[in-house]
């Protein structure tokens, strides 16, 4: 990790539906990082690390989310190109809207065991641990 010098910060956040017990995942269409995945992306400048997730959520959903709770981040290194990557993962079961999709690839809820039907992200069990870090 000492060889990792610019740190690209980026949110990811679990949308929890416990009416039915199912949580949004995102399809996500590009080549950089395709496969199942919870919505997310990077933080800019001015905005706070939870007002970055609250906007990417609203981009890439349509969902308006609050009552963020963060159970945990995730970090790897791109040392090709020098870059630390830090993706702070939250979790909320508030929200309001109307789900869309974008270009970013099609969401919709899922059940966790239902995940074996789509590909995976990189990483994406692992992201789902931290993401259910002290659920029942």
């Amino acid at each position: 990790y000492n060889s990792c010098m610019k740190i690209i910060l980026t949110t990811m956040c679990m949308i929890l539906n416990k009416s039915d017990n199912t949580f949004l995942v995102q399809l996500r269409e590009k080549q950089d990082w395709p496969g199942i995945n919870f919505p997310g992306g990077h933080v800019e400048e001015d905005e706070s690390i939870e007002q970055s997730c609250i906007r990417e959520i609203k981009e890439e959903t349509g969902l308006n989310i609050t009552n963020l709770y963060s159970p945990g981040h995730i970090e790897w290194c791109d040392y090709a190109n020098n870059k630390r990557h830090l993706c702070v993962i939250f979790r909320t079961s508030d929200f309001k809207g109307e789900l869309t999709s974008s270009k970013e690839g099609r969401v919709f809820f899922i059940k966790e065991e239902n995940l074996k039907n789509y590909p995976l992200s990189l990483d994406f069990d692992k992201v789902l641990e931290i993401a259910k870090r002290g659920l029942n």
